[in-house]
């Protein structure tokens, strides 16, 4: 009979096996790569673009290409009705329009909550209540150090909407069980909406302590 893997906690409800961290490598298991020089490629108004001349932990010097980027917010508004407010924007990069929940990036200064209250209001015209963190990821770390708020957002009420000069979108309100269908299906494609469902659904059916 196969032994359990001993599990470490990350959260109340949240658990891994701890086999996952353990490496083979002869570096210890927290070592950093080590920054030689950094040379900055571009630099937007959001992100920008940098290469990393580094040496890993195994001793290995090589260069990497990364995004710098200070952070954003994804909300999921719970109206109350049940359903989810949602957006249905276009997305230029893959010439499409995606539906989503509402985000985006953090200004400077900015905490996370507070570019998520603005968010909310600025893309969909609602201010909420209350908003319940209800997850922080590294949406890809394998090029970007962006990192991400989920919150769960209640007690919506009606407000304006304050959309960019470069933002097109409609405001749709969906069942989040009906969003959860389209996820099976692969009608929705934005990851981060893809993950808020999710873990909106896991902690709508057995909340955890937030933060």
């Amino acid at each position: 009979m196969r032994t359990a893997l001993p599990l470490l906690p990350l959260r109340p409800n949240l658990l891994i096996p701890f086999e996952v961290f353990k490496m083979e490598a002869k570096a210890p298991l927290l070592e950093k790569a080590k920054v030689n020089d950094i040379e900055e490629i571009y630099r937007g108004g959001v992100y920008s673009f940098v290469v990393e001349d580094i040496t890993l932990p195994n001793g290995k010097r090589t260069t990497f290409p990364t995004i710098r980027h200070p952070g954003s917010t994804g909300i999921v508004p719970l109206a109350a009705d049940g359903t989810v407010v949602m957006t249905f924007q276009y997305r230029h990069a893959v010439g499409e329009y995606l539906l989503e929940i509402p985000a985006g990036t953090l200004e400077r200064g900015e905490s996370p909550l507070a570019c998520a209250r603005r968010e909310l209001e600025e893309e969909t015209g609602f201010v909420a209540q209350q908003f319940i963190e209800i997850a922080r990821v590294h949406i890809i770390p394998a090029y970007s150090d962006e990192q991400i708020y989920v919150y769960l957002a209640k007690d919506l009420q009606r407000s304006r909407q304050h959309l960019d000069e470069d933002e097109i979108i409609r405001v749709v309100n969906y069942p989040l069980a009906e969003l959860l269908e389209l996820i099976r299906k692969g009608a929705i494609t934005d990851a981060l909406t893809v993950l808020a469902l999710n873990q909106a659904q896991i902690y709508l059916q057995n909340p955890y302590p937030s933060g």
